[in-house]
């Protein structure tokens, strides 16, 4: 039996050591830590980052922490024990995250933070998010027309310690609350989730069955948005979201909603995964921490155009 143990605890240890030599064997390991990828955007992620960095020569990492800001602390704590070279990570809130990429700088791993922003400059050697004000009021604008500037409307919220949440929210209004002959009845957090944006759609349309539009946070609630108005046999609902996502595509493609903002997080990902090779290499860092890349409105006259987070139209 001990020669049984000793032969298993051998080859574990050549396991470990076979492990460690293949990621030593490259650049070094990157972390790419996002939120759950039961979401495509959070999908695409993971997917475009760890081809990139084994492109580039990396081994990637990745996990998602689940919109947990604890088990988020603990992946950071695992990439600085597995003495990584790099996190990119897309965060579990603003203020919450603040204590994790800390925690790595300080250990000397410096974090690329991709979609959401934290409330703490100087931390992270990058933050590369979508330029969520242009993109919200940009939906916002074909939103209003598709309602014919009038007509009662709701709401769906994303995770509300997120400061993306708001700036969406801020630059919809900021179009929308120009027109007095549009009203909003019902505001609810549909938390990002798919599951919940159907649920909360499901209660609005019962208390408030004169709206017309709902404005989403996100195209993971406006496709639950969109679902429920659909079996509730509300097709002349209006419905926006964010992100740019293939469900929502194929929604818009059939009429059942108005349009999204693409976010491009493919771009956005590769684009941090190339700075933070550029630190490893040679130290050098982007000229602006805070970086914004434009979004696309994406309507049924450009749909054709996107898939996979990627618009190849002009």
């Amino acid at each position: 039996m001990k020669k049984i143990v000793a032969v298993i605890l051998a080859l574990v240890m050549m396991l470990s050591l076979a492990l460690t030599a293949s990621a030593e064997a490259t650049k070094g390991i990157i972390y790419i830590i996002t939120p759950s990828t039961s979401n495509p955007f959070f999908g695409t992620e993971q997917i475009v980052g760890a081809a990139k960095a084994e492109a580039l020569g990396y081994t990637p990492k990745c996990f998602s922490h689940d919109d947990d800001a604890a088990v988020q602390l603990q992946l950071f704590e695992a990439a600085i024990n597995d003495h990584a070279v790099a996190i990119i990570c897309d965060n579990a809130g603003a203020d919450a995250s603040i204590e994790a990429v800390r925690k790595a700088t300080e250990a000397g791993i410096p974090v690329f933070l991709i979609d959401r922003e934290i409330n703490e400059s100087g931390l992270a050697i990058a933050q590369i998010v979508a330029d969520n004000a242009q993109g919200a009021a940009a939906i916002a604008e074909k939103w209003v027309e598709a309602m014919d500037y009038e007509g009662k409307y709701a709401e769906l919220l994303g995770l509300e310690s997120d400061t993306n949440c708001w700036v969406r929210s801020e630059n919809y209004h900021a179009v929308i609350d120009q027109y007095d002959t549009l009203e909003m009845v019902a505001q609810q957090s549909a938390s990002w989730s798919q599951t919940e944006g159907y649920a909360k759609t499901e209660a609005i349309l019962q208390a408030h069955p004169e709206i017309t539009g709902i404005i989403c946070g996100n195209d993971t609630m406006a496709c639950g948005a969109t679902q429920a108005c659909i079996d509730a046999g509300r097709d002349d609902i209006k419905i926006i979201g964010l992100d740019g996502s293939d469900d929502a595509a194929a929604y818009i493609k059939d009429g059942k909603m108005v349009g999204t903002a693409l976010q491009q997080i493919a771009a956005i990902t590769e684009l941090a995964i190339e700075q933070a090779d550029a630190y490893v290499t040679n130290g050098a860092k982007p000229e602006t921490e805070k970086q914004l890349v434009p979004c696309v409105a994406i309507t049924a006259e450009n749909v054709e155009f996107l898939s996979a987070f990627v618009y190849t139209g002009e």
